[in-house]
């Protein structure tokens, strides 16, 4: 079982916050635009972007563990959950680890300063709600049936309604 998710985050986010940023770094080193090193209000997007790399980690990985305990799958669409997961930051919102992906890369953009990660934190958002409206949540429909559309019906996909976290107060997750 370990493995299994293992493999699923070295194949999946790994790839997209690690790989694809360090190889976007490397190849336009020259041409994208970086924080000058020397001057102090550089220190200010890069503690933000650091601060927000970190949020999105950990919202990631309580989505993974979401995911092992209640879901009894794994992030990969290949060996998806066998429960519908909607504790925890799934109450808020239906996509709350792609959230913190790309929060991951948008913290990444900020902290080098780089035009190209912001633009490939753009592009995996973009991608992701394409995925998402054209094959996941049809796939979520037919895997759950009427609880995922009641569930749905009830959780926006990406931005948390207000009423959501009030409605949070009191409750455990």
């Amino acid at each position: 079982m370990a493995f299994r998710h293992l493999l699923a985050i070295l194949l999946l986010p790994f790839v997209v916050v690690v790989v694809v940023p360090r190889w976007l770094l490397a190849a336009l080193r020259a041409s994208d635009t970086r924080w000058e090193s020397g001057l102090p209000a550089v220190w200010l997007p890069r503690a933000a972007g650091g601060l927000l790399a970190l949020l999105g980690f950990a919202l990631f990985a309580w989505c993974v563990v979401l995911f092992i305990r209640v879901g009894r799958g794994t992030l990969a669409p290949w060996d998806p959950t066998h429960r519908l997961v909607a504790a925890g930051p799934y109450r808020l919102v239906r996509n709350p680890m792609i959230s913190g992906v790309a929060l991951m890369l948008l913290g990444q953009a900020l902290f080098w300063g780089s035009r190209a990660a912001g633009a490939w934190a753009a592009a995996f958002f973009l991608i992701n709600h394409v995925y998402f409206v054209l094959l996941e949540e049809p796939g979520l429909e037919s895997r759950f049936g009427e609880s995922y559309r009641a569930y749905k019906a009830s959780v926006p996909r990406w931005i948390p309604r207000f009423s959501s976290f009030l409605s949070l107060r009191g409750r455990k997750s």
